[in-house]
């Protein structure tokens, strides 16, 4: 077993410790490593300056690149010199050091691939952590059975090593090699996914809702084809898909129906472009803004904070109001009345001196008083103005201008009226009371300015 064992790298080597080639080695090696890590530094640097000045930030995951460029490098030079060097003298070392230097870079392309694709928002994915740890193991594992010089005693192994699946008789060679085409294809898939949608994302040619469209059609479009590639590469005939894909075309059209008029409704909702992100809207009673549009559901985050799945289904058969407009501005009024007794022209002039200094609203279209109609109790004036970012709010605005309505027409006498009612009994009154008794409320146009107390009802 002890010879097998160092039959392979650590058996030259052995072999060579001690003859006068392998201070030659350990130099060739030293120099190499050397110069590959003088070339990984200089790469380094100018991947992380075009990063900085096209990107503005570093990309999620470029710290796993970085690491991966002094092996992949050293490992580059090491077979190189060891091509050259294998005609002069042996070579067991720089053989040796091939393997830790292609394992380790390997490592970290492929956490950089899975930063990439499961966290491509910046965050790290509790998927990201397993597919990590997973892949340093298998790598670690084959370093290791490479130097031992018995990885293909363990492939044999697991060759002859056969089960039953159905109908079916697998090796674990196979089940293995199955799974990691899988696993590959897959990755690779989101990867370019996540990648094509990167670049849409930075287009400023493109809708946004028809960058969200593309980058979803095209992932899963890139999945369902590494699904399709990694079965024909595991053996496994896809013509039999065909009767899973009637069965699924049964199931959505029965059972899945609303699961599928939502997917739908979502693509049609982003194609139309009937809502954006950021619109303020409001369905079924509930008001707030578009955060998120998934492709079964619409995340609308409510005035009080709370955010609302709303299937998207709900979006294209009820009513939505969107208080969203590209003009951004929106027009409101302010009612009030006056005493017939006021002076009507100088009421007009105050409402519209009531909206100067008042955040957001404009003055131009400037606002504009209406006598509106003459009431009971007084005569009715309106106000009419325009207020900016209407779809953040109005209540505010129209509250500031209220308030300078009722200050300007204290300070200017301006009356606005108390409702008049008179009570009267009649026919029988003699025998309730000793005397008839009208009561009737003071005439408010002869009261005194708005803002003192209404005088005692007057009782003869």
């Amino acid at each position: 077993m002890s010879d097998r064992l160092f039959s392979h790298m650590l058996g030259g080597l052995a072999r060579d410790f001690g003859q006068p080639g392998i201070a030659w080695q350990v130099g060739v090696l030293l120099g190499t490593l050397t110069l590959a890590w003088v070339l990984a530094r200089l790469l380094r640097r100018t991947l992380d300056l075009r990063r900085q000045t096209r990107y503005q930030t570093l990309r999620f995951g470029a710290e796993s690149l970085n690491k991966a460029f002094f092996p992949l490098v050293g490992g580059v030079l090491v077979l190189i010199a060891q091509a050259i060097t294998e005609q002069f003298m042996s070579t067991s070392l720089l053989d040796l050091a091939l393997v830790p230097l292609f394992g380790i870079g390997l490592i970290y392309i492929v956490f950089f691939v899975a930063r990439r694709v499961f966290g491509s928002d910046g965050e790290t994915h509790v998927w990201l952590s397993l597919v990590e740890k997973l892949v340093s193991l298998a790598v670690w594992a084959g370093m290791v059975l490479t130097v031992l010089g018995i990885q293909d005693q363990v492939i044999a192994w697991m060759a002859s090593v056969r089960f039953r699946i159905a109908n079916t008789h697998i090796t674990l060679l196979s089940l293995l090699t199955g799974i990691l085409w899988v696993c590959v294809t897959m990755i690779v898939a989101m990867w370019l996914g996540s990648t094509f949608e990167d670049r849409l994302m930075r287009s400023r040619t493109l809708d946004a809702n028809l960058k969200v469209v593309l980058a979803r059609v095209g992932r899963a479009l890139l999945i369902l084809a590494a699904v399709l590639i990694s079965l024909s590469l595991v053996g496994i005939d896809i013509t039999v898909l065909g009767v899973f894909g009637g069965a699924l075309g049964v199931g959505l059209g029965f059972g899945l129906q609303k699961i599928a008029s939502n997917y739908v409704s979502g693509f049609i909702i982003l194609i139309d472009r009937s809502l954006r992100l950021g619109d303020t809207i409001n369905v079924g009673g509930l008001q707030g803004m578009v955060t998120q549009i998934r492709t079964r559901y619409t995340v609308v985050r409510g005035l009080d904070g709370n955010e609302t799945l709303i299937p998207n289904e709900k979006l294209i058969t009820d009513v939505v109001q969107n208080q969203s407009s590209y003009l951004t501005r929106g027009y409101a009024k302010a009612a009030v009345q006056v005493a017939y007794t006021s002076d009507v022209e100088r009421a007009m002039a105050l409402l519209v001196d009531a909206t100067h200094g008042v955040d957001r609203v404009l003055q131009e279209p400037a606002p504009t008083p209406y006598l509106a109609s003459f009431g009971a109790d007084g005569i009715n004036l309106e106000l009419g103005f325009w207020i900016e970012d209407a779809a953040t709010g109005t209540a505010s605005v129209r509250s500031a201008v209220n308030r300078n309505i009722w200050r300007l027409f204290v300070e200017h006498g301006i009356s606005i009226p108390y409702a008049q009612r008179e009570v009267r009994i009649v026919g029988g009154a003699s025998d309730i009371l000793p005397q008839a008794v009208t009561m009737t409320g003071a005439a408010a146009n002869e009261a005194s300015p708005a803002g003192n107390a209404p005088p005692e009802p007057a009782a003869r």
